[in-house]
């Protein structure tokens, strides 16, 4: 019995050592892969988001201008440049940055100017925390020349801002700024409230821009139906895939220094867990290749359509440059005063992007949905979270400036 004890304690060494050095492997393995994923690098990109950020400068103009910019845009590409005013320190014009555009998923672009609205929205609420009225004058210096659009995007402001002192304005949505702007999980299925519609839809009284609020069961099948068509036809069209591919960021460093477009964030990811995928998919690219992003892309619209309490539609009389920034105002305010609601939103717009292949599906849903010739400038998914999403990169406010 005694001749057989050290053959056994030598078998369990021999088991202990290569279990320990098989974990020691994977261990330095997954070390490696969360290195390269940017575990270890400060995440500058998100100091946007921080409550004080806004502090930086004394200026007035750019305290409201460093809260805008964490307004949603279209592929996250924040087309915005501001040129502050010389002679009147109330004063900044706001233009669209042509060299942001994306012209495969967005030709005309209608998203650039519904963006620019929403910067205003933001910067309209952040002028009301900081004791400021905000006004807009749309188009100061006249329309866009649309035969010769990127250079008229750089000359013509989309609008005039002006500050006054006003301790008389307020806003409940001022945290929500702090908040991510969208939100692509499936939600609960808890309908809205006759008051939390009633409060959304109030806020396009005055606006040249309308909102429905749907939530039958009909209309639920139908635009989600639309969502998905959307999302399937878009992951097809091999220009709008090649766009989105130039703008996705899978590393720290490189979000850094992109500071805008897309990232893991987009699909919920946080924690260790981003920084896992990020290092995944710097070492083996072929993971997110455009099958795969396909397939996840229509995936994570089939869930979230299934779980939807309503849609929103975001619509004008016609489709001007000043009803497209209308738009952009409206659904930032829409987005906002859903989050102090408690609820979340996602724009399922692909369906009503105006490249040929998607045409079938936008005269469809404008059939349905605006039979008086109306343009919809905004379809939303809306209803109350299952999580919390992470916020997504951000330009430092310096960099949307401009001189004269």
């Amino acid at each position: 019995m005694n001749d057989h004890t050290p053959k056994k304690h030598r078998a369990r060494r021999i088991v202990f050592i290569t279990i320990g050095a098989v974990a020691g492997v994977l261990g330095l393995g997954l070390g490696a892969i969360l290195t390269v994923g940017g575990v270890f690098v400060p995440s500058t990109y998100l100091e946007p988001w921080s409550a004080t950020y806004y502090q930086r400068s004394t200026d007035a103009r750019m305290q409201v201008v460093a809260h805008a910019v964490l307004a949603p845009s279209g592929h996250n590409m924040q087309p915005w440049n501001v040129v502050l005013d010389e002679a009147d320190a109330g004063v900044l014009d706001l233009y669209a940055d042509p060299s942001r555009l994306t012209p495969a998923v967005d030709p005309d672009a209608r998203q650039t100017m519904v963006s620019q609205g929403a910067f205003l929205a933001y910067l309209r609420i952040a002028a009301a925390e900081l004791g400021y009225s905000a006004s807009f004058e749309l188009f100061p210096d006249g329309s866009y020349d649309e035969n010769d659009l990127e250079t008229s995007m750089s000359q013509q402001p989309v609008a005039r801002v002006t500050l006054a002192k006003d301790s008389s304005v307020a806003t409940e949505d001022y945290p929500s700024l702090f908040l991510s702007d969208t939100n692509r999980a499936p939600y609960t299925a808890a309908p809205l409230t006759v008051a939390q519609k009633d409060a959304l839809t109030a806020l396009a009284e005055g606006s040249a821009a309308s909102v429905s609020i749907l939530s039958d069961q009909q209309d639920l099948t139908t635009l989600g139906a639309f969502g998905v068509e959307g999302t399937l036809i878009e992951t097809q069209h091999r220009a709008a895939t090649a766009e989105s591919a130039a703008v996705f960021h899978g590393t720290e460093q490189a979000k850094n220094e992109a500071r805008s477009g897309f990232a893991v964030e987009g699909q919920g990811t946080t924690g260790v867990k981003k920084y896992f995928l990020q290092g995944l998919l710097t070492v083996f690219p072929a993971l997110n290749d455009d099958a795969a992003g396909a397939r996840n892309a229509i995936a994570l619209t089939e869930a979230g359509v299934d779980h939807t309490a309503a849609y929103g539609l975001v619509s004008t009389p016609g489709n001007t440059r000043s009803e497209q920034v209308e738009a952009g105002i409206l659904y930032a305010q829409i987005s906002l005063h859903a989050r102090t609601l408690g609820l979340v939103m996602q724009p399922l717009s692909q369906v009503l992007q105006e490249y040929p292949t998607m045409a079938v599906p936008y005269a469809a849903i404008h059939d349905e949905y605006a039979p008086d010739g109306h343009t919809i400038q905004m379809l939303l998914r809306i209803g109350t979270p299952t999580t919390e999403y992470p916020v997504s990169m951000r330009r430092d406010v310096t960099s949307l400036v401009r001189t004269p």
